[in-house]
């Protein structure tokens, strides 16, 4: 071991922290990324789900005017019927 000379150690040391750096800096890229793409996924989510909770509503709606209609043109048929009698 001590036939090793300092500079071949400092060479290594330097070498392996610039290594270690590159890597923090593209894993904090990637990471970064990463948190986009989700919070991208996420406004898309929650769009989807106010479309669908929209489409819910717009159901009970339409089915409340249809017994409305219903009901409606019942009174209109019994109207009619007490007209012709």
């Amino acid at each position: 071991m001590r036939n090793l000379d300092w500079t071949s150690i400092i060479a290594a040391l330097v070498t392996g922290g610039l290594a270690f750096l590159g890597v923090c800096i593209t894993n904090r890229k990637n990471t970064s990324l990463i948190l986009y793409r989700v919070d991208q996924l996420e406004k898309k989510q929650e769009k989807y789900n106010n479309l669908q909770e929209r489409t819910y509503r717009l159901e009970e709606k339409t089915e409340l005017h249809e017994e409305k209609i219903e009901f409606a043109n019942n009174r209109i048929s019994e109207l009619e019927r007490r007209v012709d009698t």
